[in-house]
């Protein structure tokens, strides 16, 4: 049986003249934690905008699920099971936790034509059992996310795609931002994650998170993969080595 969820071959994008990435083999396994690092721009977001459709690709395949896929946008990618937090959150500052989980899937109570009505209530109990569920304390969802903290924020952005991931989040630097215990409360986020088996790709600057929390560590350099290193066969020091070029070579997958 294929366990894979996810492969790109030969990914490319270019701006003009610019190869912002060049020929990226990608495999993610059901239920694994990898890491994508590098330097700034090595080519992380720009091979996270491929895969969520945020941008067209100038040349490869992408496959999802056993499925050659060619997203349109991130609003098919997200109906395809791909959930993404970015580092702009994408949050509507004037509305409350629950319409902020729901924006673009509201429930609603009836629909007639231009008319409809909004089953505010049942969002509500659903969003109070997703924070639940991965275990993100808001004293008010009702509050405009205007009035939360950076922490709080992430958290409801976390929450939102923790909810909906049906195969797949994708999380870029979701604690660039934020404090220690803020970080932390992310961190668990993460590993609970991990535990109910949803595959994740992480970006991250942190490498002592990444060590953390992942099981194999992608390293982008210059807009290619250069390294691809189970957690547990390398150290901090080698990944450096790969991320400023001391190190790189051939990427296979087992």
């Amino acid at each position: 049986m294929n366990d894979i969820i996810l492969e790109t071959r030969g990914l490319t994008k270019r701006y003009g003249g610019v190869h912002a990435l060049e020929d990226a083999n990608f495999i993610l396994r059901k239920g694994e934690h990898v890491a994508v690092v590098g330097d700034n721009g090595a080519g992380k977001s720009t091979f996270v905008r491929q895969v969520t459709g945020v941008e067209q690709r100038t040349s490869g395949q992408i496959f999802f699920d056993g499925q050659e896929v060619s997203h349109s946008g991130p609003l098919e990618a997200r109906e395809a099971g791909i959930e993404t937090v970015f580092q702009t959150l994408a949050l509507a500052d004037d509305l409350d936790v629950p319409s902020n989980l729901y924006l673009g899937r509201e429930l609603f109570k009836f629909r007639l034509g231009p008319f409809s009505w909004l089953d505010r209530k049942t969002m509500r109990e659903r969003t109070l059992e997703a924070l639940k569920t991965t275990a993100v304390k808001i004293p008010n969802v009702d509050n405009p996310i205007r009035n939360m903290s950076g922490g709080q924020r992430q958290c409801v952005a976390i929450a939102r795609a923790a909810a909906f991931a049906s195969k797949l989040i994708i999380m870029d630097e979701p604690t660039a931002a934020l404090g220690v215990q803020e970080t932390a409360q992310v961190e668990n986020i993460i590993r609970g994650l991990k535990e109910r088996g949803v595959p994740m790709i992480l970006i991250s600057h942190n490498l002592r998170q990444v060590f953390d929390l992942v099981d194999r560590i992608v390293v982008f350099r210059r807009g290619r993969i250069v390294a691809s290193l189970n957690r547990d066969e390398t150290d901090g020091n080698d990944i450096v080595s790969y991320i400023t070029g001391v190190k790189g070579g051939e990427v296979s997958y087992a």
